[in-house]
């Protein structure tokens, strides 16, 4: 292989960090050139002001210059133009239309709603806590922050207020946090801004933008933060995806146990399969060994019963009331990363592993079979 050929194979190499995918696969490596030592590289960038910029160049230089003889390298950034870029959104659709939601039944990505029938149990801070986790397992992972109204993910996941998602042409690439792929109206908003005023039909057409507009790419798992109750975009999301999974989230008391069933109730109504109860803010046992239940204790088991009625329903994890969880949504840091020898991150890895050894059901799946 020659100077020139090394380089452009380590060059084609790099990755995108938004697309995650090598820019030789994405066209972007254009004219290389190696004389006397020298590697001349000219790459191109989807748009102009990519946030990833930087990163690119540096690690095209870096690549260029790990070939043996390299002694000093150049890179010149362009950008693509718009027919490059039509093409490259052509390519990364993977020939769906425009507009077209890629997590249909017979995607391979499994979709997985977190539900609470009432606010304040901590359903975003697991959701986003479980994210990091099944990404820290090596899982390809999205999040859509559906709570419109009272998002928090952006927050959650250390996100800097501002940032918003990359354009090109008319996809959105989500920002990326922990190794995990996010997207929040909270990026569409000023610092400080609410939602206000939404009703059903525009909740609904946000929602399926989030679905439909944002390229996640290839995921293992999609996480939804869904807002608490059974109000318009659980009925919104139960008509674009009636064969996701549902996780109910609930704290041991009964005023929100009861309340939680209903959630999983409505889940059904709409198809959905209720895979587990998630119990928060569950008893804690001090350093001394005394247990401390500040909300009581057996709502997650009271739901998980209740909910078995017709299917099992397991109660998946109890996750100890914890102040370093707390403090890690407040800085930014979840604790499955900040925290980890902390009891409810540990509470929380285990049910990543437990869902991501899980199997899906293929009820209501469409199999790709042919008669011949």
């Amino acid at each position: 292989m020659s100077s020139t050929d090394a380089v452009r194979a380590a060059v084609a190499a790099v990755t995108d960090p938004e697309l995650r995918r090598p820019i030789g696969d994405l066209d972007m490596v254009r004219d290389i050139s190696v004389t006397d030592g020298r590697a001349d590289v000219s790459i191109v960038l989807t748009i102009v002001g990519c946030p990833a910029a930087s990163r690119i160049e540096s690690d095209v230089r870096a690549a260029a210059a790990s070939v043996p003889g390299v002694t000093d390298v150049q890179v010149d950034v362009g950008v693509m133009t718009p027919a490059e870029r039509k093409a490259l959104t052509e390519k990364l659709r993977d020939g769906r239309a425009p507009r077209q939601m890629p997590f249909g039944p017979d995607s391979l990505t499994r979709v997985v709603l977190v539900s609470s029938g009432k606010g304040g149990v901590g359903k975003s801070t697991v959701t986003a806590n479980l994210a990091v986790a099944l990404a820290e397992q090596g899982l390809a992972v999205g999040l859509v922050d559906a709570d419109v109204h009272g998002f928090s993910i952006p927050g959650l996941l250390g996100i800097p207020a501002g940032t918003q998602p990359t354009r090109i042409d008319d996809l959105m690439l989500p920002p990326v946090a922990h190794g995990v792929k996010t997207i929040s109206i909270g990026m569409f908003l000023r610092d400080g801004e609410a939602v206000v005023a939404w009703r059903g039909p525009m909740l609904h057409r946000t929602v399926q933008q989030f679905l439909t507009d944002v390229f996640f790419g290839d995921l293992d798992v999609l996480l939804i933060d869904m807002p608490p109750g059974t109000g318009d975009i659980a009925i919104s999301i139960g008509q674009l995806l009636p064969h996701a999974e549902v996780l109910v989230v609930t704290t041991p008391q009964a005023a929100a146990s009861d309340v939680a069933i209903r959630s999983g109730l409505v889940a059904r109504q709409t198809g959905q399969r209720v895979i587990g109860v998630i119990e928060n803010m569950g008893p804690f046992t001090l350093p001394g060994g005394t247990v401390i239940d500040l909300f009581g204790s057996g709502g997650g088991a009271a739901v998980a019963a209740a909910l078995s009625e017709t299917d099992p329903v397991p109660l998946l994890a109890s996750i100890p009331l914890s102040p370093a969880l707390r403090a890690g949504g407040d800085d930014g840091t979840p604790i499955v990363v900040g925290d980890p020898s902390d009891a409810a991150a540990m509470a929380i890895d285990a049910l990543a592993r437990t869902l991501a050894g899980r199997g899906r059901g293929l009820s209501r799946r469409p199999l790709p079979l042919s008669l011949g």
